[in-house]
């Protein structure tokens, strides 16, 4: 053992990533098996490469503590999450917003109303995981009655949220990635516009063709018992919209997001034990265990149980086998040599935003956290648009339209896991549907190319602005 570690090569970095991806590739398809292993092989690849470069075990052990540190707010909201969903679900509060869906939406609009409805929340609370926790929970139980498919729902609901996630000026990855390339807030905003509407209004029109034949022939013999047995299991009372409205007034006025939506299911505990009359027993039950329809309908009986804290412990456990593998991949140097080398072929603008975004994918797929998706590479490629003459809010616009939108459409990543917890739909089934998400870093990089709104500093006379 060297007393100074070396550095790894590209080869050597690229070795655990590769294990990870046949494992992912092979075990989940064909042996139905979930991320966890596939990542702890990973991490075991890591641990044995870092050992022969000269690494100690004290290290190693380090980096992947400091890896999981880094998701415990995550792992915090997730509790969370599942805490409101069964207070929710109790109180009756899920089962009015379904109603009051099914009621109001029609089948050819639905995915659109989803898209804004979810845009509009996540605008105003700054947090696409509150917004997909909540208002999403609901549009999910909506889709069931209307006979939508739960992925493209899904998709739906995630690019709206992200779409408010990503313009809100309450949002922490906003705020992160304005303060990372040094920008300020609103011209951070006002410059991912040039990517965000047209992305948005694209997203739509997808939205609006598929809804033309989403929900078939609505069953309305259907929809009609759905709405009969959930009025007659619970009292849905306008009362019930407390809750929801607490999260958001929450939200507004700045308080964290574990606190707005641990806000959000007191109240729904509160509405379970007083409009409900649930006993404190079983409330506690609830919370801990999950809610439990038994109403005779099978379909309604799936969509209106769930919840609670053991709901979340699977995705707690796939977060901490991610966030230890890229925790290691860092503290070894192999997340720092690929992006490094990524950076060699940014020779031009359009291959500088196109390294940019590729490297924020690239941290999201590995370190499985879309802060460190915005923060490593915002360092590394800080010096780089300086070079190229560019101005800072050109950088921050690239973090977002990579590192915050790719986030939930990896499985194990922080986001992804939570809107698997929250939507109970995989990322793999609404990814390909979250047409917003996916065409935001799509627009960036011919914006790139083009060098249309790349804006240049003002001592740098060759522009390729609109």
């Amino acid at each position: 053992m060297t007393d100074q570690p070396r550095l790894p090569s590209l080869v050597l970095s690229l070795v655990p990533v590769a294990v990870v991806m046949t494992i992912l590739g092979l075990a989940i398809p064909l042996l139905g098996a979930s991320p966890h292993l596939p990542l702890i092989a990973g991490s075991v690849v890591v641990v044995l490469i870092g050992r022969r470069l000269g690494y100690n075990w004290k290290t190693l052990q380090e980096g992947m503590v400091k890896g999981i540190s880094i998701g415990l707010p995550s792992i915090l909201i997730l509790l969370s999450i599942g805490i409101l969903i069964g207070a929710w679900l109790a109180g009756g509060v899920v089962s009015l917003l379904v109603a009051y869906g099914l009621r109001l939406l029609s089948p050819e609009v639905f995915l659109v109303a989803c898209c804004l409805i979810c845009g509009l929340v996540s605008v105003v609370t700054g947090s696409s995981w509150t917004t997909a926790a909540t208002i999403g929970v609901a549009l999910i139980g909506v889709a069931e009655g209307l006979e939508i498919s739960r992925a493209m729902t899904a998709g739906a609901i995630v690019s709206g949220a992200y779409f408010g996630d990503k313009l809100s000026p309450l949002s922490d990855t906003t705020n992160l990635a304005a303060g990372v390339a040094e920008v300020p807030l609103f011209e951070h905003i006002r410059h991912m516009l040039w990517t965000t509407v047209p992305s948005m209004v694209i997203a739509l029109g997808i939205y609006a063709l598929l809804g033309m034949g989403a929900g078939g022939e609505t069953n309305d013999e259907h929809i009609g018992l759905l709405l009969e047995t959930i009025e007659e299991k619970f009292h849905l009372s306008p009362v019930l919209l407390v809750a929801p409205l607490s999260v958001i007034v929450c939200l507004v006025f700045r308080m964290p997001a574990v606190g707005a939506i641990l806000a959000g299911g007191a109240v729904g505990a509160v509405l379970a034990l007083t409009v409900h009359g649930e006993s404190a027993t079983r409330l506690v039950e609830v919370l801990e265990d999950g809610y439990e329809l038994e109403s005779g309908v099978a379909s309604l009986d799936e969509l209106l149980s769930g919840g609670g804290l053991k709901s979340m412990y699977s995705t707690i456990g796939l977060l901490l086998c991610a966030l230890s593998f890229g925790g290691l991949m860092e503290s070894t140097g192999m997340l720092r040599v690929i992006v490094q080398t990524v950076m060699r072929f940014a020779i031009n603008t359009g291959r500088l935003v196109l390294a940019t975004l590729a490297s924020s994918l690239g941290v999201n797929l590995l370190a499985a956290d879309q802060y460190l998706s915005i923060i490593l590479p915002g360092r590394m490629y800080k010096e780089a648009y300086d070079e190229a003459g560019l101005e800072a809010r050109n950088l921050s616009r690239c973090l977002e339209d990579a590192g915050t939108m790719t986030s939930p459409l990896i499985p194990w990543n922080t986001c992804g896991a939570t809107m698997l917890g929250a939507l109970k739909v995989g990322p793999h089934l609404f990814a390909p549907f979250a047409f917003f998400n996916l065409l935001c870093p799509l627009v960036s990089v011919l914006l790139g190319f083009t060098g249309w709104t790349m804006h240049r500093r003002p001592e740098d006379p060759e522009s390729g602005q609109g």
